[in-house]
């Protein structure tokens, strides 16, 4: 692996002295060879710091890592996740990419789900409910949120409301002006047993009063029934989905209520379309396997650090927030599959915003900037309002900042210079949709998994997060006077709170 990595390195010095404009200018058909169409969704990738021979290259790695049967392993329900012997099943809650023993098993528990959570839909839709309060963290709040925020239109059903963090000024946000009478809430965690949900769970069932407009969504029946909910309100989840990949699956009602179950299921059906194209598409025509390669050669070819996604579309403001997650939970690794220590660079750290309100905060800092940061911007061509001039103005300023990062502009004031060469890539899709919104965020989904076949990595697990709670749950009797903390930085900080809070 270090060989093949060793190897985009000798490109990327063999590049070192062309430029952006130069590669584009001296292959007339770039901007088109460099394009890939999958149904709605759009890229182009020529204003990334490749050219054909370190292309060749990558595909030739993606070749030597078996992308190719490294897809089929995770849509089949293999054991992708060795460190806690599981499959990661989620195309499995979306349609029949596979025919495999396992996926057709979970499929099967996927549209049982999916007709139970049609049942309760449809229950909350025949009552006095308005509001719709979800109560998760992380993968149980992230893919939901997003969703919601992106598609969810003004004469939706319910009404949709999030709290995630444990901070009681969050719940107490969300709750403020809303009916107690007329609010259900879904309590949404894999083990029930995750202290921020919990904590937010109890507020919001002490607020609410009655706890028959509780619902769950969970693996655990006992503790969700210790709660007081019980199991013909409780939604399954399974070990085979991991929480970033878990919107697909119940986790996914806060969606279906908020969309209704037709648009949910476009949702599906988008991510289903790349789970077959992921699947069948050759390695050059594949669109997962080009995106995932372009990232691999900005870490490992051109040593880039961060890297930016920048949706040019207010319905998609929360994208970047959930690909921080999907991308560096799953790829924040530093050993390989069999424990030793990696070589070579694994995940950038990934931030972003929408434009074009970031323009006019770190676009400074991309442009002029002594560090290069790679970005992924992403428009949507057909406007779902009636301001014209807005649209036109906000996809001007998509193709102005692309173009103006890659080409720079010289001038005699150092000041006033661009410097240029800033790599991106641009995706397009058609119209905001549930199916092209489906589509796009399982295309991330399958290029993370082949970055983590390129890197040797599991994507599948998290024991990063773990510690900082282990830690947290020592010191919490700490904070109530109860035992004394054994870091003497700790030590110190506790007598701080002591004293002024």
């Amino acid at each position: 692996m270090s060989a093949a990595l060793a190897g985009l390195d000798a490109h990327a010095r063999r590049l070192a002295g062309a430029s952006l404009p130069d590669l584009i200018d001296d292959d007339p058909r770039r901007a088109r060879d460099f394009s890939l169409r999958v149904g709605p969704l759009y890229a182009n990738f020529a204003r990334q710091r490749y050219d054909r021979l370190a292309l060749d290259a990558l595909f030739a790695l993606a070749d030597a890592r078996d992308l190719a049967g490294a897809m089929r392993r995770l849509l089949d329900g293999d054991i992708v996740n060795p460190t806690e012997g599981r499959a990661a099943l989620h195309t499995a809650l979306r349609g029949d990419a596979s025919d495999a023993p396992a996926a057709r098993d979970a499929r099967r528990q996927a549209l049982d789900a999916q007709w139970r959570m049609r049942g309760l839909a449809d229950a909350l839709a025949a009552s006095e409910v308005t509001d719709i309060v979800s109560i998760g963290i992380g993968g149980s709040d992230l893919g939901p949120r997003l969703i919601v925020d992106a598609l969810a239109t003004r004469d939706a059903r319910f009404r949709l409301h999030f709290i995630s963090n444990v901070d009681g000024n969050a719940a107490e946000r969300v709750l403020a002006g809303l009916d107690p009478a007329r609010t259900a809430a879904i309590v949404i965690s894999k083990t029930f047993g995750t202290q921020e949900t919990l904590l937010n769970g109890g507020i919001v069932r002490a607020w609410l009063g009655d706890d028959s407009r509780l619902y769950a969504v969970s693996s655990h029946l006992e503790r969700v029934a210790a709660f007081g909910i019980p199991p013909e309100r409780t939604l399954p989840m399974w070990d085979w989905v991991g929480g970033r990949y878990s919107l697909w699956s119940a986790v996914g009602f806060p969606i279906a209520l908020a969309l209704g179950m037709p648009r949910f299921e476009a949702l599906l059906e988008g991510a289903a379309a790349m789970d077959r194209h992921a699947r069948d598409a050759t390695p050059r025509d594949n669109l997962a396997v080009w995106h995932a390669l372009t990232a691999v050669w900005n870490r490992n070819g051109l040593h880039a650090a961060a890297q930016a996604v920048l949706p040019y579309d207010e319905r998609l403001r929360l994208l970047p927030a959930y690909l921080q997650q999907l991308v560096m939970e799953s790829l924040g690794k530093s050993v390989a599959l069999d424990g030793s220590p990696l070589a070579a660079q694994t995940v950038p750290v990934w931030w972003g915003g929408a434009g074009t309100d970031t323009q006019h905060s770190f676009f400074q800092a991309l442009h002029q900037g002594t560090q290069v940061v790679p970005a992924d911007f992403i428009g949507v061509l057909q406007a779902d309002h009636a301001h014209a001039g807005n649209h036109a103005a906000l996809l001007a300023n998509l193709l102005a900042q692309t173009e103006a990062l890659a080409n720079g502009q010289d001038a005699e004031d150092p000041h006033r210079r661009y410097p240029g060469d800033r790599p991106s890539t641009l995706l397009l899709l058609d119209r905001l949709d549930a199916h092209a919104l489906g589509m796009l965020v399982a295309l991330y989904e399958h290029s993370v998994y082949l970055q983590s076949v390129l890197w040797g990595i599991n994507a599948f697990d998290q024991f990063g997060v773990e510690l900082g709670k282990q830690v947290a749950s020592r010191l919490l009797p700490a904070l109530h006077g109860e035992g004394e903390a054994g870091d003497v930085v700790t030590r110190e900080l506790l007598r701080e709170f002591s004293t002024r809070g």
